[in-house]
């Protein structure tokens, strides 16, 4: 009897018994001689050969039973991953198990359409050292060519690969190659090899990893796919959190509604300039979030959707609770997606609250100080303190006001306190001079600061020419009860300029003595006089016309000074 360690364990084995115990029994009976039923040995003789037959194909399907389940096996396991290395990986090492070969190599094609080794491992199911990364390229070139899978059992021996240098330098033996194809597209090949043993690949071998390679091939695809989508997705998160990122910081507020009109996005700019936060706008209708100008922008939205053309820089000026008077600046602008079809509107909000206020203050300093100076002014330049200049200063003030005033009530006197005042600025301005104020009926005004002019002190003289020849013009639409005269008093020296006062509150001013000359000079002029002292009559008495006049005393001065009435330009 057979013990435990030596009973058949396979069908296959236990059919090559039988066929031994029934050769032995057609033996001893043809040596008994019993009289044995027709055909009896004949019988046995066909059930000896038969048996093997049977067991050669129980074996083959057994064999081709366990690459199935293994196919099976590593089509889940290959399928559960779609990380391209992971997935390359788990194929190489079940090529290498499914085959038995030493070595397993896995090439794609890459963007350049060349054949690029991808992964390596080996019995182990280790990487490979890239040193060892040597591969029979004539084989590869082959089923590259042919599209056809490869096996050898002996390459050293092979006709079809007599001389090839990679086979003999690296005594490659056994070797199979499969294309990796997917909707007839080859992208890639397997390579197995073994460099010691010869035969370890046959037909089925090849077979089977040519049906293992049409698994893989789409696993592969799958996850080149998967990285190229999660790539383009990254890029696509990437484009919308700098899209969110440039909404958030830009200066004008940013607004997007759908054909409803229900607001689907509001950026930061957008809410402070509105007033309101994410929540009380994002959902909520146009008219809702844009309450104090709906009924203003109501036609222009209409037009849009009408015409499906943008409008721009429409301002509205409007009262908004949270703020007061607000100013506004407004475009629309269909909004279209890729097929350019409109989807809504987009509208681009520009606060002007601010620049208007500037504006507004812009013109009320360029009634005060000329445009051309202005114009060269640098703000960042400017800083408290001053600097020494030479300057000539014009001080003029109405005359007879304070009787006047008796007579009249406050708002017919402010009335014409301004015209006679636009007129004094006026004629400054016209010489680019600089008004440093407005006292009460009176007005001070230098030239020469802060931009130098050559001939300043003429210039201050025609300011105060053209003062006259105003107030003259005033005489003739104004009624006689209104007829008001000037006194002007003019004088160069050298005087202090800058901004004076704190970074909250500056006065740009020129503070001296000879400022204070000017004034006093001005406070002893007559009816519609212009005095000039003998300092600045040297600088223009080649330009102007004048009568001496007697020399005055002026408060504060020890010395009389000489001055001269102007009368002309000559």
């Amino acid at each position: 009897m057979h013990s435990e360690q030596t009973r058949p364990t396979t069908v296959h084995d236990q059919l090559l018994m039988l066929g031994l115990q029934a050769e032995k029994i057609r033996v001893e009976l043809e040596a008994s001689r019993l009289k044995l039923p027709k055909n009896t040995l004949e019988e046995l003789r066909n059930l000896e050969s038969t048996l093997p037959v049977i067991s050669g194909k129980m074996e083959a399907f057994q064999k081709e039973h366990s690459n199935m389940l293994a196919l099976a096996d590593v089509g889940q396991v290959i399928n559960s991953s779609l990380e391209l290395d992971e997935v390359l990986r788990i194929v190489m090492d079940n090529i290498v198990r499914l085959t038995k070969a030493e070595r397993g190599f896995l090439m794609l094609r890459d963007d350049k359409g060349e054949m690029i080794t991808r992964m390596g491992r080996n019995w182990e199911m280790e990487s490979i050292n890239p040193s060892e990364l040597t591969v029979s390229r004539s084989v590869v070139a082959r089923v590259i060519q042919s599209g056809e899978p490869i096996v050898t059992t002996n390459a050293q021996e092979d006709n079809r690969f007599s001389g090839q240098e990679s086979i003999v330098a690296f005594n490659l033996r056994s070797i199979l190659c499969v294309p990796l194809k997917v909707k007839n597209e080859m992208i890639g090949v397997i390579y197995a090899d073994n460099r010691i043993r010869a035969g370890i690949f046959a037909d089925s071998e090849k077979e089977l990893l040519a049906a293992f390679a049409n698994q893989a091939a789409v696993a592969i695809e799958n996850a080149r796919l998967f990285s190229s989508l999660k790539h383009t997705l990254e890029e696509v998160t990437g484009l919308k959190n700098l899209m969110e990122s440039v909404f958030a910081s830009i200066a004008s507020g940013v607004i997007t509604a759908d054909v409803q009109d229900q607001v689907t996005l509001a950026n930061r700019a957008a809410q402070f300039i509105i007033g309101q936060n994410a929540p009380e706008i994002l959902g909520h209708h146009l008219n809702e979030v844009l309450a104090s100008v709906s009924k203003e922008i109501a036609p222009h939205l209409k037009e849009v959707r009408a015409t499906d053309k943008p409008i721009i820089d429409l301002e509205v000026h409007h009262n908004l609770p949270a703020r007061g008077n607000v100013d506004w600046r407004l475009n629309f602008s269909p909004l279209k997606d890729s097929n350019q079809k409109t989807q809504g509107v987009a509208i681009v909000l520009d606060d002007l609250t601010e620049r208007k206020k500037l504006e507004a203050q812009r013109r009320l300093f360029e009634r005060m100080v000329s445009p051309a100076v202005i114009e060269q002014l640098d703000p960042n330049s400017l800083q408290l303190g001053g600097k020494r200049a030479n300057i000539t200063v014009l001080f003029a003030d109405i005359r007879g006001f304070t009787s006047y005033s008796e007579k009249l009530s406050p708002e017919k006197l402010v009335f014409t306190l301004n015209r006679y005042l636009a007129a004094m600025a006026d004629a400054v301005l016209s010489q680019e001079g600089t008004i440093d104020k407005f006292m009460g009926d009176a007005i001070m005004a230098w030239f020469n600061a802060p931009i130098p002019q050559a001939d300043h002190t003429l210039r201050a003289v025609k300011a105060a020419l053209a003062l006259r020849d105003s107030v003259e013009a005033l005489y003739k639409i104004l009624p006689e009860e209104e007829h008001l005269s000037f006194g002007a008093g003019i004088h160069f020296g050298d005087a202090v300029l800058g901004l004076i006062g704190t970074e909250k509150r500056l006065e740009y001013t020129a503070i001296s003595d000879n400022v204070n000359t000017a004034k006093r000079i001005q406070e002893n002029s007559g009816r519609n006089q212009i005095l000039i002292s003998r300092e600045a009559y040297e600088r223009v008495m080649e330009d102007v016309k004048v009568i001496p006049h007697v020399e005055m005393s002026l408060k504060g001065k020890t010395h009389r000074i000489e001055v001269f009435e102007v009368t002309g330009i000559k």
